[in-house]
């Protein structure tokens, strides 16, 4: 939202302060009953008619132009090829006001907000990591393994056939403690990968037109890691999947202050041989950052389930 906009609504308004009445002298409760009341007029003055024109044009209500029963086999398939120890969890489709901008570097007005203090999951691995955050506060002698399949909103255009306001997201997210030499990530990385290329293995066993599995790797370290990543993650993911590319990338600038030391894309070809980049992961500092505590490690991935299914037909 632009400042001109902004500096016009005061203006009309007759309030010179009236973001700063709002946002920083009335509690989030008091705002949040303000808005209600807003709302509630804005809604009364609503009509039938009007209901059916939003429904027809609106991009965050229309329904997903992909088949249900195909999401319905993906989550079915993944859930077959989750790594030992993952739990998967049905998250609610809210969270917590910020979560996006305040975990991740992610501008507020990418999300869906709402009027009560809550915004639309734009990103299941943040909301994976509140939880993460939440269950290693109260045992951080384990490692917590968390995965979800939802829906998601995003409030910003993004160009291309296979974007969608809202659409499907597969995560993983691993939790733990800093042991050393990298090898926490190292570990968490390994498992997430080989489950997405075990999981692309079974969609194409099971009739979707996929070939060439590629994951790409990009080191953020300045090259203190890339003798780890060849050794330990490289060499060992390429011998145990022969058909798939696993190679370094030096020249990915997106992730780049998103992730930390490590990151990486999951890319493979439909049938008419197109590349698409279907997922996304490294290690990232959010865990560290909820506990206050530099020791605490976070990996996370996601497939977008959306696009998988856009190449499939029953």
């Amino acid at each position: 939202m632009s400042n001109g906009f902004l500096e016009r609504l005061v203006r009309e308004a007759g309030v010179g302060d009236l973001l700063e009445a709002l946002t920083a002298r009335l509690p989030p409760s008091d705002l949040q009953s303000l808005m209600l009341a807003v709302y509630s007029r804005v809604a009364s003055r609503s009509t039938p008619s009007k209901l059916v024109d939003q429904y027809q044009r609106d991009r965050f209500v229309r329904p997903s132009v992909v088949d249900v029963r195909i999401l319905g086999e993906l989550d079915r398939i993944a859930w077959a090829c989750l790594p030992s120890g993952y739990q998967a969890l049905e998250l609610s489709p809210l969270c917590p006001l910020g979560t996006s901008s305040v975990i991740a570097p992610v501008h507020q007005n990418k999300v869906v907000s709402t009027i009560r203090n809550t915004e639309v999951v734009s990103d299941s691995t943040n909301v994976l990591a509140l939880e993460c955050a939440v269950r290693r506060r109260r045992d951080r002698g384990a490692p917590v393994l968390l995965a979800a399949s939802q829906r998601l909103t995003r409030a910003q255009k993004l160009p291309g056939p296979r974007s969608w306001a809202h659409f499907r997201l597969l995560s993983l997210c691993a939790a733990g403690r800093d042991a050393g030499s990298f090898s926490f990530e190292v570990e968490s990385i390994v498992a997430q990968i080989r489950f997405h290329l075990r999981y692309l293995e079974a969609l194409t066993s099971a009739g979707w037109p996929l070939q060439r599995p590629r994951i790409a790797l990009t080191d953020l370290s300045g090259g203190r890691l890339l003798p780890t990543i060849e050794t330990s993650i490289l060499t060992p993911l390429s011998t145990e999947f022969p058909r798939a590319e696993v190679l370094l990338d030096p020249t990915r600038q997106s992730g780049r202050g998103y992730y930390r030391s490590l990151c990486f894309k999951v890319g493979v070809r439909d049938g008419a041989g197109e590349e698409m980049e279907i997922g996304d992961g490294g290690d990232v500092p959010w865990t560290e950052k909820l506990l206050n505590d530099a020791k605490e490690r976070l990996v996370i991935s996601a497939i977008a389930q959306e696009r998988l299914a856009a190449v499939h037909s029953l």
